[in-house]
């Protein structure tokens, strides 16, 4: 019996499906993880283009958006100490580089949030809380890298601030495939729903359309 029948037959990988406002949150699709030259790069290339597909989709919709990004700044580095000893190599995200910027193919638009991280979530120590709630949320639709570390980070938190969560399976990347299938497969069974690309888009299609 493999992983997922074993959640299966446990009573895990039910679904909960989508509400009528989604929110779209791009997890540090910034060149220091995009870019094949960092030494911090994911295989991002189908979860840009799978973002980029979401972004007209949300844009077309008036859904939120918000992205998020990461620096260490001398202060920064301080307070992620215990972080940074796990992952030395988070310190090519220092200010003033191109590897903390957005990666131009996905940038955001005019009024769209970049949220400053020092941690996993996207959630941890920014005001991503405070904008899904302001903005009547109860979808969160997560995109972004890496699927194993902050992706799954910030799912669990939305789930636990109470959204029901949304990952596009070719919108999300890793470095290690094994990483991302297991990560993939326990967010699936326990915390979001693992959906294609397709599937995704379709949410802010129906979130656009009048109420029946």
């Amino acid at each position: 019996m493999d992983s997922i029948d074993v959640y299966r037959d446990r009573g895990f990988g039910g679904r909960s499906g989508a509400g009528r406002h989604p929110a779209l949150v791009v997890i540090d699709l910034c060149n220091g993880f995009t870019d094949p030259e960092s030494p911090l790069h994911c295989d991002c290339e189908e979860a840009v283009a799978a973002t980029a597909r979401l972004l007209e989709a949300a844009r077309a919709a008036g859904a939120p958006v918000a992205f998020t990004s990461i620096e260490y700044d001398p202060a920064g580095e301080r307070i992620a100490a215990a972080f940074i000893a796990k992952a030395p190599g988070l310190l090519t995200l220092a200010p003033g580089t191109r590897w903390i910027e957005i990666d131009e193919r996905i940038a955001p638009a005019e009024g769209e949030p970049v949220l400053w991280k020092l941690f996993a979530s996207g959630f941890y120590g920014t005001s991503l809380g405070a904008l899904l709630a302001s903005q009547g949320c109860d979808t969160v639709i997560i995109t972004g890298a890496s699927t194993s570390g902050c992706v799954r980070a910030t799912v669990v938190d939305a789930l636990q601030h109470g959204y029901r969560v949304i990952v596009p399976r070719e919108g999300v990347a890793d470095r290690a495939r094994s990483a991302h299938e297991a990560s993939l497969a326990d967010i699936d069974a326990k915390y979001g729903d693992v959906v294609g690309i397709d599937e995704a888009v379709a949410i802010f299609t129906a979130a656009a359309a009048p109420a029946a």
